[in-house]
């Protein structure tokens, strides 16, 4: 009985992923010519995933190339060949670069960010339908500030056994991260952006971060604005996840906000992301938690391709390729509602090729 009630309400949430379509993008002569797009498969599970996408793309024939570069965590910099490549090409899609502990080797991650001037980070954690979890009505998009704060590498001993390390807040990054949460919200339809911060203890740092948020919010009458204590947030986003929408973080809190979002909405594994500057983007994997994955995880073949899969349509419709980000969205969403194919973190068995045919197989 129950599975005879169920398969209507399949075949419903299935016509609801795939409406019917409408004109709803005019295309400029020579919009269909094919991009370059530069390729960074890293370490762990990133040849994997980023193996995952190029079949996908390669399927739906999307009008994009890539430009493959062989970058790993534990290079002293990332080659400057690859940094050409995606000031060339203004696009990049990566896998993740493990990031060595200690030992005073610094982050590629942070390093691409820095020399592209990817100032902005964001996160989009949401529910996927057939895919439970605690919460539901989860739609967080996280906006962190990418090149400042604790995350500026200003570090030294100051004698044997005591180091200083400096949290930098200026008024000019603090007020264009604002400046594009708010117009991310306005753009999308958004009604609220939050602020997060530890004001009440960093008083000029995150003081300075608060009264540039607050200057902006000025600007935009129709978006509600409100501010949230770090420690706060974190609470009310496993207690009440439904009650954020857009969230506007420095540097660190942004990292930890935005990978308790995901774990809230489904893992770490199916959240897209990407990191914008005023001329590049580099999308990749939205939480960072697990983006290189263990050796048991890449032995077996098993890395979960849904987070780069969705990072992926992002970087269509940043291309202006929006008939293909929906085909490829919505092959994602049928694969996760009919539950068939999911690796070990979303409660399966399959492989990452499996997950990758059957999305193959559900594209229009």
């Amino acid at each position: 009985m129950a599975t005879t009630r169920s398969a209507p309400l399949l075949k419903h949430l299935l016509a609801r992923l795939n409406p019917a379509r409408s004109v709803t993008y005019m295309p400029r002569p020579g919009d269909g010519t094919p991009r370059a797009v530069t390729l960074i498969p890293g370490d762990g599970i990133g040849p994997l995933v980023t193996g995952a996408v190029e079949q996908v793309m390669d399927a739906m024939h999307a009008p994009v190339y890539f430009e493959k570069y062989e970058v790993y965590g534990d290079m002293k910099a990332v080659p400057a060949e690859v940094l050409e490549s995606v000031r060339k090409n203004k696009v990049c899609l990566k896998g993740g670069l493990a990031t060595p502990m200690g030992g005073g080797v610094s982050s590629l991650n942070v390093q691409l960010r820095k020399e592209l001037d990817l100032y902005a980070s964001l996160v989009n954690c949401f529910n996927l339908p057939g895919l439970p979890t605690r919460h539901e009505n989860v739609d967080i998009v996280v906006i962190r500030e990418n090149t400042e704060g604790e995350y500026s590498g200003l570090e030294h001993e100051v004698v044997p056994g005591v180091v200083e390390s400096l949290k930098v807040i200026t008024k000019f990054c603090s007020e264009r991260i604002a400046k594009y949460a708010f117009e991310y919200a306005y753009l999308n339809n958004r009604k609220k952006v939050t602020a997060v911060h530890k004001a009440n203890i960093m008083k000029l740092a995150d003081g300075l971060f608060l009264e540039s948020c607050r200057e902006v919010a000025t600007r935009y009458p129709g978006i509600k604005y409100n501010e949230i204590i770090v420690d706060n947030c974190c609470m009310q986003l496993v207690s009440k996840p439904e009650q954020f929408d857009v969230m506007v973080t420095p540097n660190l809190y942004g990292n930890l906000v935005a990978n308790t979002a995901a774990g809230i909405a489904g893992g770490t594994g199916v959240m897209p992301g990407g990191n914008v500057g005023a001329d590049h983007a580099v999308f990749e994997q939205g939480a960072s938690a697990g983006n290189v994955g263990n050796e048991k995880v890449v032995e077996q073949q098993k890395a979960n391709p849904v987070a780069l899969l969705l990072s992926s349509a992002m970087m269509l419709r940043h291309l202006q390729f929006p008939a293909f980000a929906d085909r490829l969205e919505t092959a994602v969403k049928k694969v996760i509602l009919e539950g068939k194919y999911r690796t070990k973190d979303l409660g399966g068995t399959s492989t990452t090729q499996e997950v990758v045919d059957a999305v193959i197989n559900a594209l229009d």
